[in-house]
């Protein structure tokens, strides 16, 4: 099949998707996508767990495996740090597949998990954001396009914009970040490539080592069989949320009140119900209807072993 080509450039607040032409792959780096609270972190913590199997991770994971794409990161330090690594690399896009400089030699994990559990996430984070993160964002030069606004506390407004506005002119949905929607349907369109694999935050809750057998399965890993209680213990929200520091970036407590332990909020669906009303839920589905082919939008909702 076709390869995925660069079709628009994702640059404004957060991202900075340009910033891939400068980065030089390895034959056995790993690229995790997700769009944001999805489960970024949880899969950048099975992959390092599996990289590292047996060892203490050297440092905090998300630092180890960078956003490459986020504007806020020092660009040329993070370069830096990714060609002095000397382990299996791991970094993390929150880029659509549209936006991304693609790579044969890259094997792609996506993640993907029902909006409306997205969005119940996204409250926690995008209410919690100091007000020196937000200034900061919006104040370095070379950002594109709109400041990123404050969060007002209506929760039912962000969820109107969040799914009727899209922040990019090829986006009618995701204000003020960037669609969920479009982003899943980017990389379900290449899902048949050998080195793009798609997994779902609803089987990683209902089967957490039957997913992590697969991630090791696709990226060629032989782990030891004695390692794996020990290997899933350590990627279970439980164990992450007793030691956010072990995961979250230093700057978490810049970026969020609370710190880490906002970041890692309580990692479980199904909570929008009883909080979005039948006609919010409607403006879901016409989202849903606009941006995915029907396929996409079920295993996104459902993943792939069915609801969990």
């Amino acid at each position: 099949m076709e390869k995925p080509q660069i079709l628009h450039d994702y640059r404004h607040h957060h991202l900075d998707g340009p910033r891939w032409e400068d980065f030089t792959p390895r034959d056995d780096d790993v690229v995790i996508s997700t769009t944001y609270k999805a489960g970024t972190t949880w899969m950048q913590t099975i992959v390092g767990n599996l990289i590292f199997a047996g060892k203490e991770i050297p440092g905090r994971l998300t630092e180890i495996s960078p956003w490459l794409d986020m504007r806020l990161s020092p660009h040329e330090e993070t370069l830096q740090m990714l060609e002095e690594q000397t382990h299996r690399r791991y970094i993390k896009t929150h880029l659509p597949l549209d936006g991304l400089k693609y790579f044969d030699n890259v094997k792609y994990i996506m993640v993907g998990r029902d909006a409306r559990d997205v969005f119940m996430s996204l409250i926690n984070h995008y209410g919690n954001h100091t007000d020196e993160f937000i200034e900061t964002l919006n104040s370095l030069p070379d950002r594109v396009g709109d400041p990123f606004p404050k969060f007002d506390g209506d929760i039912h407004k962000l969820w109107k914009n969040w799914m009727t506005r899209g922040w990019f002119d090829w986006e009618t949905d995701g204000w003020p970040y960037w669609s969920h929607l479009h982003h899943a349907q980017t990389w379900w369109d290449y899902k048949d490539l050998p080195n793009i694999e798609l997994f779902h935050y609803a089987d990683m809750l209902a089967d957490l080592e039957g997913q992590m057998r697969r991630v090791a399965k696709y990226l060629d890993m032989e782990i030891e069989e004695e390692l794996w209680p020990s290997l899933v213990d350590a990627c279970t929200f439980a164990t992450v949320k007793k030691d956010p520091s072990k995961v979250v970036m230093s700057m978490a407590d810049f970026a969020w009140k609370g710190g880490g332990d906002t970041f890692i909020n309580k990692g479980t669906n199904g909570r929008w119900h009883g909080v979005l009303s039948d006609e919010e839920l409607e403006l879901y589905e016409a989202a849903k209807n606009r941006a995915m082919t029907p396929e996409c939008a079920k295993w996104l909702e459902n993943g792939w072993n069915g609801k969990a």
